[in-house]
C-alpha cells in the first residue's frame, strides 16, 4: 500500500526524502520570517510607514494561506510533485522580483506571490509522508516535520539578524530564491510520486467539494485544525512583537534579542521530540492536555513577571514554556488531522495550513494595533490564544472519547 511505501526505502533514500520534505516544510515560515529584522532597513530604504511594512508581511501569510487551499486539493487531484514543483518555480521567480522591487507597492504584490509559491512545501509535505507512512512511522514522520515548522518561525529572525548585519535588506529575498532553488533541485532528484494516478480525485469541482466536506465532518480533524491554529496564534503572539518588546522596552541588543531568541527556539525543540515519544506512550489527546495547559501558564506567566517589573531575564522561563508546549502539540494535532483522511491528505494538510495561517497574520496586527510599552500586548495574545485552543481540545476534539490511534 501506499502508506507503506516509505518503509521499502532504503535508510539513505529515506533520510534524502526526510531532509528534502523537512526543507519543503521551512520554506513558508522562512519566507515569513526571515525580513522582520530586515523592517528598519526597509522603512528607511523605501521610506515606508509601520503600517506599510506591516501589510507587506500580512500580503505573504495571506498568500501562504490561500495558496495552501488551492494546492492542497490539487496535490490530490494531479499528484504530489507536479504542483509542487509549480509552486516552488514560482517563489523562486517571487523571491528574485521582491530583491529588486522599485516600489513598495510592486513588493507587497511579489510578497503575496511568494507566500503562494511557499505553500506547496508545507501542504506537499505533510501530504506525502502520509502517503509514505502511518501508524507510529507517520507519528514519527511527523514530529520530525513539525520541529522544523516549530523552529522555522523562531529562528528565522535569528538568521535575518545575521544576514542584514552584512548585507542589504534586498539580500534577504536573495537568500530566499537560493533557498528555493535549492529545494527545486532537491524535489527532482530526490523524491518519488507518492499519489499514484489511481489514488487521485477525478472530475470537476464535485470531488475536491466531498473532500472538503469530508475533513469539516470529522470532529478529530476540526478539533486538531483549531488547536493547532491557536497554539500558533499563541506563538506568533511572541513571535510577531518580542522583537520590539526585548530591543525597545528592555533594551537589548541586536545579539542579545538573538540570543534570547536561540533559547527559546531550543524549547520548540525539546517539545516537539518529546511530544512525539508520549504520544506513542500516553496517546496524542493526553499530549495536548498538557501542551494547552503549558501555553495557558505561559501566558499567565508573563502577566507576573511584567507586573512584578523585574526585567527581561524572568520572561525568558515563560517564553520557553511557550515554545515547549507549542513544540508538544505540534505533531500530535497532525496526528488526528491525517488520521481518517489518507485519500484526502492534501486538502486536510491545506486546511490546517490556511487556517494557522490566516490566525497568525490576524494576531500580529490586532497585537500592533497597541502601543509596545509593556509585555501586556504579547501576555494577551498568548494567553487568549491558548484558552481558545483549550477551549477547542476540550469542547471539539474531547480527549476522553478519542480511540487509541496509534495501537
Amino acid at each position: 500500500m501506499a502508506s507503506h511505501l516509505g518503509n521499502q526505502f532504503s535508510r539513505r533514500r529515506r533520510i534524502a526524502i526526510i531532509i528534502t520534505l523537512g526543507m519543503l516544510t521551512g520554506l513558508g515560515p522562512f519566507t515569513i520570517d526571515l525580513y522582520l529584522p530586515a523592517f528598519p532597513a526597509l522603512k528607511a530604504d523605501l521610506l515606508l510607514s509601520d503600517a506599510q511594512v506591516q501589510l507587506t508581511l500580512s500580503a505573504t501569510t495571506l498568500g501562504f494561506a490561500t495558496g495552501q487551499l488551492l494546492v492542497g486539493p490539487l496535490s490530490d487531484r494531479l499528484g504530489r510533485r507536479i504542483p509542487l514543483i509549480a509552486c516552488s518555480i514560482l517563489h523562486v521567480v517571487s523571491s528574485v522580483l521582491v530583491a529588486v522591487a522599485p516600489t513598495v507597492e510592486f513588493l507587497t504584490a511579489m510578497r503575496l506571490l511568494q507566500g503562494v509559491g511557499a505553500a506547496g512545501g508545507a501542504v506537499v509535505a505533510m501530504a506525502m509522508a502520509r502517503d509514505l507512512f502511518s501508524g507510529r512511522p507517520l507519528v514519527v514522520m511527523l514530529s520530525r516535520l513539525a520541529l522544523i515548522s516549530g523552529l522555522a518561525p523562531i529562528v528565522a529572525p535569528i538568521v535575518g539578524s545575521w544576514m542584514v548585519s552584512f548585507m542589504p535588506w534586498r539580500g534577504v529575498f536573495w537568500g530566499l530564491a537560493a533557498y528555493g532553488t535549492v529545494v527545486i533541485v532537491l524535489i527532482i532528484v530526490m523524491t518519488v510520486e507518492t499519489r499514484p494516478p489511481a489514488e487521485r480525485t477525478r472530475g470537476g469541482l464535485g470531488p475536491i467539494g466531498r473532500a472538503f466536506r469530508a475533513v469539516f465532518s470529522d470532529r478529530l480533524a476540526v478539533g486538531a485544525i483549531l488547536i493547532a491554529a491557536f497554539s500558533f496564534g499563541a506563538l506568533f503572539s511572541y513571535v510577531a512583537s518580542s522583537s520590539v518588546l526585548l530591543q525597545e522596552v528592555y533594551g537589548l541588543s541586536p545579539s542579545g534579542f538573538g540570543t534570547v531568541f536561540a533559547i527559546c527556539s531550543f524549547g520548540v525543540f525539546v517539545g516537539v521530540q518529546l511530544g512525539s515519544r508520549l504520544a506513542q506512550r500516553w496517546g496524542p489527546q493526553w499530549v495536548l492536555v498538557l501542551a494547552t495547559s503549558l501555553m495557558v501558564t505561559a501566558g499567565l506567566a508573563v502577566f507576573v513577571v511584567n507586573a512584578a517589573d523585574v526585567g527581561y531575564v524572568p520572561l525568558v522561563p515563560a517564553l520557553w514554556l511557550l515554545t515547549f508546549g507549542f513544540g508538544l502539540s505540534a505533531p500530535c494535532g497532525q496526528i488526528f488531522l491525517l488520521h481518517n483522511h489518507r485519500q484526502h491528505s492534501g486538502t486536510a494538510a491545506s486546511l490546517m495550513g490556511a487556517v494557522t495561517q490566516i490566525v497568525g497574520s490576524t494576531v500580529g496586527p490586532l497585537i500592533g494595533l497597541v502601543p509596545m510599552t509593556s509585555a501586556v500586548p504579547m501576555g494577551t495574545g498568548i494567553l487568549v490564544c491558548a484558552l481558545l485552543a483549550t477551549a477547542a481540545l476540550w469542547l471539539v476534539l474531547r480527549p476522553r472519547s478519542v480511540p487509541n490511534l496509534l495501537g
